[in-house]
């Protein structure tokens, strides 16, 4: 998916492919452009397509390999660009998750914890001695899953999850 490909789709279709509307698109690669140098050998892909590298990796959990596959390039090109991009965004200081001291402070006040723990059965071989050493036994795993939503940030701010054995 090069960034020739999709620049003529409607704001809804560029969404869907890139994962962030065209106004933000647009806005990020503003600012990887204050910080792009002109110095050394021109790079492979333009700005546009580097970014398109980095939501890739994020967005789709595609391997670096199979991103390279698909822009051309290797990849050691692929993971330079997302931490170079990666960085830049970071310490750009606008796109960035709040950090636990943050979280943590007195004036955050938290309305809603959810939590939802579930049983799922599986069966794995129990070891004994002697010729029947591997006979299935039927157990079961409790999963503890943790949502912390923020009071009027009407968004998830961590998320916990715990799985334990039911003996």
């Amino acid at each position: 998916m090069l960034y020739e490909n999709i620049v003529d789709l409607p704001p809804t279709c560029f969404k869907r492919a890139v994962g962030v509307s065209r106004l933000l698109f647009f806005e990020i690669l503003d600012i990887l452009r204050a910080v792009q140098t002109c110095m050394g050998r021109p790079p492979i892909l333009s700005l546009e397509n580097q970014f398109l590298v980095c939501m890739a990796y994020y967005r789709e959990y595609r391997t670096q390999f199979h991103i390279a596959q698909t822009f051309g390039v290797s990849e050691a090109t692929v993971h330079r660009i997302i931490v170079k991009i990666e960085n830049t965004l970071i310490r750009s200081g606008k796109y960035r998750l709040p950090s636990k001291r943050d979280l943590n402070s007195a004036e955050v006040h938290f309305e809603l914890v959810l939590v939802d723990a579930s049983e799922t059965p599986c069966e794995r071989p129990k070891k004994r001695p002697g010729p029947r050493a591997t006979k299935p036994v039927r157990c079961c795993f409790r999963v503890k899953t943790g949502a912390v939503v923020g009071p009027r940030q009407n968004k998830v701010n961590s998320t916990v999850e715990k799985r334990s054995a039911i003996p």
